[in-house]
């Protein structure tokens, strides 16, 4: 069962720190010294090594859940399981550290329960294995006898591919129900032979539809009825489509002639398109002006005056009208971005004057300003007692503390504006 990591609060349950800066754990063989901690309290200390505790809980924890969900195999839960136990006997760090080599020693009776369960199952595999096999043989014996030739196929080659991936058994039984699954594939295989033979009769049908459709096709090439005629050729695909296969050379000569009159037709339209653009060509260069003057507004200083000024913007840019096909992409893309650009600014300006944050920063300014009275204070006494050593301390002490208020004070500023 886990065991909640010490706070600062019951620490000394499990070590303290000496005068020095020695930190010691306690365990049920006595004290052990644990590390050193000569620059800051005896609270700050002993939080440093319960956080060393906390990570190895945490390790101990996450090895206990992948252990028991059987996730891990038995072989690396065991490395697992050896190199924590080396990191958490003998640890520098403060806490229960007992209870953490007691449940380690657990996870070696549970890694032995699964290993046998795994053997267990290994040994039920093979056994559903056999049953396995039997069941692709009568399977693919029904799929012979059938008549679902489009699918027959694949279905058999899936359990052939299954049959290689099962757990093998005794020749004997092996070779047994081999030889009723080779069999019911050869049986299929000569039926679809001789079925798709007879289909070869019906390929001459659609070459004769395919023959008229290449003609309906070639007299649509030269209309300039673009919508009715582009849904003409769709349906003749349709057609084309539901007519099945020609005969293959057949086929692919059918097929470029029909593709070239569409090819005919389509050509046209997009030529009609492009003049189309053409006229389309002065909203560009309007919409180019407009975007010279809203990419102007980066970057944002004023967000006020940059989203009055966008949403201007915005308006003569509807009202500019389509641009050729080739442009949208590129013209959407760039307004967008501004757009985004001044969405983002508004958003980063809501997180820095967030009042909770800010809050948060004030404070420790706060705790750092009364830290740094509290050191100088201590640093005058100490100048004059003449204690040179503990001037020398101070003084560092003290500029370290002075260094993070400055940061501090930095953080408070971007979240006040």
């Amino acid at each position: 069962m886990p065991v909640a990591p010490p706070t600062v609060a019951d620490a000394p349950t499990w070590g303290r720190v000496a005068e020095d800066g020695t930190v010691y754990v306690r365990t049920a063989d006595g004290e052990r010294a644990v590390g050193q901690y000569p620059e800051g309290t005896a609270e700050e200390a002993l939080t440093f090594f319960v956080r060393r505790f906390e990570a190895l809980a945490f390790e101990v924890d996450l090895l206990e859940k992948r252990i028991a969900t059987g996730t891990v195999a038995t072989g690396d839960a065991e490395a697992s399981l050896t190199k924590l136990r080396g990191e958490v006997v003998g640890a520098n760090a403060v806490g229960d550290l007992g209870s953490l080599e007691e449940r380690l020693t657990a996870l070696e009776s549970l890694i032995e329960e699964q290993r046998a369960a795994r053997k267990a199952e290994r040994a039920q595999r093979v056994e559903q294995a056999r049953a396995r096999m039997a069941q692709i043989a009568d399977e693919a014996e029904k799929v012979a006898a059938g008549n679902d030739w489009r699918n027959g196929a694949n279905r058999l080659r899936d359990l052939l591919e299954e049959w290689k991936g099962l757990s093998r058994q005794d020749k004997t039984s092996d070779d047994a129900l081999w030889r009723r699954f080779s069999t019911a594939r050869t049986t299929y295989t000569r039926r679809r032979k001789a079925h798709f033979a007879e289909q070869n009769q019906a390929r001459e049908g659609a070459r004769q539809i395919k023959e008229r459709l290449v003609a309906e096709a070639e007299a649509l090439a030269d209309s300039t009825d673009w919508g009715p005629t582009a849904g003409k050729y769709r349906d003749l695909m349709q057609k084309w489509k539901a007519a099945g296969p020609a005969p293959k050379d057949v086929d692919d000569a059918l097929w470029k002639r029909f593709r070239g009159a569409q090819d005919t037709f389509f050509g046209a339209r997009d030529a009609a398109n492009a003049a189309l653009d053409e006229e389309f060509a002065a909203n560009a260069e309007v919409k180019e002006a407009l975007l010279a003057e809203a990419e102007a507004l980066l970057p944002i200083e004023d967000i006020k005056v940059a989203k009055e000024k966008f949403r201007g913007i915005a308006e003569r840019w509807e009202a500019a009208g389509k641009v050729p096909r080739a442009r949208i992409k590129e013209l959407e893309a760039r307004i967008r971005k501004v757009e985004q650009a001044i969405r983002s600014f508004e958003d980063e300006q809501w997180r820095r004057t967030d009042p909770e944050k800010s809050a948060r920063a004030n404070e420790m300014v706060t705790k750092l300003e009364t830290a740094i009275a509290d050191v100088e204070a201590d640093l005058a006494k100490a100048r004059e007692a003449g204690n040179a050593k503990k001037v020398a301390e101070l003084e560092e002490n003290l500029a370290s503390r002075q260094a993070f208020l400055e940061m501090a004070r930095r953080t408070s500023q971007e979240f006040s504006g």
